[in-house]
């Protein structure tokens, strides 16, 4: 195969996941995944259900990918916020306020937080959100470092985790506003990333 049938073979076949993904994230929302059917997710998609089945292979891989592609954008957010933050703690503020404020308007999120039809999606981001828990710390880790450089690699990714999960606790059970629930998660670490800090000064 030449370079440039398989770039064309790349590329399409990149373009009829994202078209699946899409399909599949539509129809989460408006269902959740009880009801959600491979052969609707072809239908919606205009292929055949066996494309579907060959893309994921199952039901529970093609939610994962929805909900791992979601979590990119979510992350694409947060690295633009944390660019043009003057310091860490600020950083850290303006991705917990992001994160809130987008998923009140993104409809898959939305659904799983805030309606009957999408509350089965919920455990994707508690009891089941290893994934997302995992992508999510380990870009803000990222970031910390580069904000941090005398953080170790252990202290980044503790960091990281521990106010991830502070942030989805806020996310699933939304009793402040963002901007308060990203004041509560900063004041519950910046004691600790500047105690760290200084004894590496």
């Amino acid at each position: 195969m030449s370079e440039i049938t398989s770039s064309f073979v790349e590329r399409t076949k990149a373009s009829l996941r994202e078209t699946l993904l899409d399909a599949a994230t539509g129809l989460l929302a408006e269902h959740g995944y009880a009801r959600l059917r491979m052969a609707d997710v072809a239908a919606a998609a205009g292929v055949s259900r066996q494309t579907v089945y060959n893309e994921f292979g199952n039901k529970t891989a093609l939610v994962e990918a929805v909900a791992l592609r979601t979590t990119a954008e979510f992350l694409e957010g947060i690295r633009v916020r944390f660019e043009a933050a003057p310091d860490l703690v600020s950083g850290i503020h303006r991705a917990v306020v992001y994160t809130i404020e987008h998923a009140r308007e993104n409809k898959l999120v939305a659904a799983a937080l805030g309606t009957r039809e999408g509350e089965d999606l919920l455990p994707l981001l508690t009891t089941k959100g290893a994934p997302v828990l995992a992508a999510a710390s380990e870009v803000a880790a990222t970031h910390y470092r580069q904000f941090a450089p005398a953080f170790d690699e252990p202290t980044a990714n503790l960091l990281a985790e521990t106010v991830t999960r502070l942030g989805l606790s806020h996310l699933v059970l939304p009793t402040h506003s963002a901007t308060e629930a990203a004041d509560m998660v900063c004041a519950a670490v910046a004691p600790l990333i500047n105690q760290h800090l200084s004894t590496m000064e």
